[in-house]
């Protein structure tokens, strides 16, 4: 196991936890409803905010179009990212991040403070999102960021689901998978890419949890025997961080969204247990001091879900 078990449980919580809330700020946004195995347009459909809204699909033949301006996104989001850091400009790169999270923040934010408060939900949603990113990106405060995190990813998610269909997010988790499988165990650009965020930018796109080692731990105790406080605060310590990448967390929603947009709310809770029995599996069998890829953990998982969505519905 890569992280003790009360790490692994963590991650795995807050993995779980960001799939229901994806799955309710979908849900909220969606156009189109599953009602006894029939698909059924919403009338009057909250809107995505801030210029958000995603084209109308019309032909099933436009999915298509849509998947390949998705992939040349991500693809052109990639490059822009791995030249911006070679270039090593922090305050662009803060200010990308700062933007994202204002954003995606904001939807999901709007989606569950609309019943409530109508007509101030979106400045309120805004608001929120604006001080709490603040904290987040210059802040730097991990309580802070995991919590931003369950939700900023559910709000990137609603913008994607209504312009994939399920052929094209399988296509799309594939060709994820591949990429995390190479960026990780061929080019290494993946942890690179972890540590100049940690150590560089101050920021990470996924779940941070620092925390310590049995044998940091014990060196401590002994400290303690021995050493004044002011002694203590001269060593230094070795801390553990366990992470789970952000995109790890976002396309497992995606997933789930278009399965319930597809085949309802049962068949998004098959995917979401398929994606964390990869995570989980990978999570438990993997070693400490190794690098793994854990998309196609949760891209198997996620397929196996799907499946059995079909057999089953």
């Amino acid at each position: 196991m890569k992280h003790n078990p009360k790490i692994t449980f963590i991650l795995l919580a807050m993995f779980i936890l960001t799939q229901f809330i994806g799955i309710y700020v979908v849900n909220y946004y969606s156009p189109v409803k599953v009602v006894n195995q029939q698909v059924t347009e919403v009338q009057n459909a909250p809107p995505l905010p801030l210029g958000l809204e995603t084209p109308k699909v019309e032909k099933k033949s436009e999915y298509n179009s849509l998947f390949i301006g998705v992939v040349v996104a991500f693809i052109l989001a990639i490059l822009l990212f791995l030249l911006l850091t070679r270039l090593r400009v922090e305050f662009i790169l803060k200010l990308w991040f700062f933007v994202v999270i204002v954003i995606a923040l904001s939807v999901s934010f709007l989606s569950f403070l609309s019943p409530f408060v109508k007509q101030a939900a979106l400045a309120l949603a805004i608001a929120m999102a604006f001080i709490l990113a603040v904290l987040k990106v210059y802040g730097r405060n991990f309580i802070v960021h995991n919590a931003t995190e369950l939700f900023i990813y559910p709000g990137i998610a609603a913008v994607f689901v209504p312009i994939l269909n399920v052929y094209t997010i399988i296509a799309l988790l594939i060709l994820i998978s591949i990429y995390d499988a190479w960026a990780v165990w061929h080019s290494g650009i993946m942890q690179r890419m972890a540590k100049y965020q940690i150590k560089k930018l101050k920021v990470f796109s996924g779940f941070f949890v620092p925390y310590l080692g049995k044998q940091t731990r014990n060196q401590i105790k002994n400290w303690q025997k021995t050493m004044t406080k002011s002694q203590l605060k001269k060593k230094k310590i070795k801390v553990n961080v366990a992470i789970l990448g952000g995109g790890d967390v976002v396309f497992p929603i995606i997933a789930a969204g278009v399965m319930l947009k597809t085949l309802g709310f049962f068949s998004a809770l098959i995917v979401i247990a398929g994606a964390t029995l990869g995570l989980a599996y990978l999570f438990f069998f993997s070693k400490k001091m190794k690098f793994y890829p854990a998309m196609p953990f949760i891209t198997a998982g996620i397929l196996l879900g799907i499946a059995v969505s079909y057999a089953a519905f």
